[in-house]
């Protein structure tokens, strides 16, 4: 009964298909393991959450953090305004960090630049991790297209990332840098509905 309530609170959420979700996103030939992931990740929905991205330039050092929380919205940190103060700011009170492939990529860079114990001090809600113990593999621009997540940067990449920082350090060029940033805003406000497709995080408030 909890699988058909999740399915139809997911179906509902997506707008799309049932069948969609379930072929070949979950393998009807093992229902429970979805079912496990709904649970486990409903403990996170309980936790304060920061929904965390970042862009990174040609070297490697991060140029954008953006973070959204619900109870102070989004901001984001650029250039010199990243620093181990302004990251410890933005987090405080938070006890789980939602990211997609944050464990791999924007975590340990981060900490690396900043010097902070992110994934010792905070919980992680990697999405990229939970998307693939229900078999949904690819990248989150992969998933966005999958579910219908709307994106006004779509076809823009990591790569688009770097030259446009690129043109906005070189040259000053606040277009690029405006984009730039509305790139990394929809990564992180995507992470907020992406948690709720694949988990049903949430999805019984907006019943109601």
């Amino acid at each position: 009964m909890l699988f058909s309530r999740v399915l139809d609170s997911m179906r509902h959420a997506r707008r799309v298909p049932l069948r969609e979700v379930l072929v070949p996103a979950v393998p009807m030939q093992d229902p429970f393991a979805f079912i496990c992931v709904h649970l486990r990740l409903h403990w996170f929905s309980e936790t304060m959450k920061a929904y965390l991205d970042i862009e990174t330039c040609a070297s490697g050092e991060v140029t954008v953090v953006g973070i959204y929380r619900q109870d102070r919205g989004f901001r984001q940190l650029v250039g010199g305004e990243i620093t181990d103060v302004a990251v410890w700011e933005a987090l405080d009170g938070v006890e789980t960090l939602c990211t997609y492939n944050g464990d791999r990529f924007d975590l340990p860079i981060l900490e690396r630049q900043t010097r902070l114990e992110l994934r010792s001090r905070f919980r992680s809600l990697d999405l990229l991790r939970e998307c693939r113990r229900v078999g949904l593999k690819g990248g989150l621009k992969r998933m966005e297209e999958r579910f219908g997540i709307a994106r006004g940067t779509r076809g823009m990449n990591g790569w688009d990332a770097l030259q446009l920082w690129a043109r906005y350090e070189s040259a000053g060029d606040q277009e690029a840098l405006r984009l730039l940033l509305e790139y990394n805003r929809e990564d992180v406000m995507n992470l907020v509905q992406l948690e709720r497709i694949v988990v049903g995080v949430g999805l019984e408030s907006r019943e109601r």
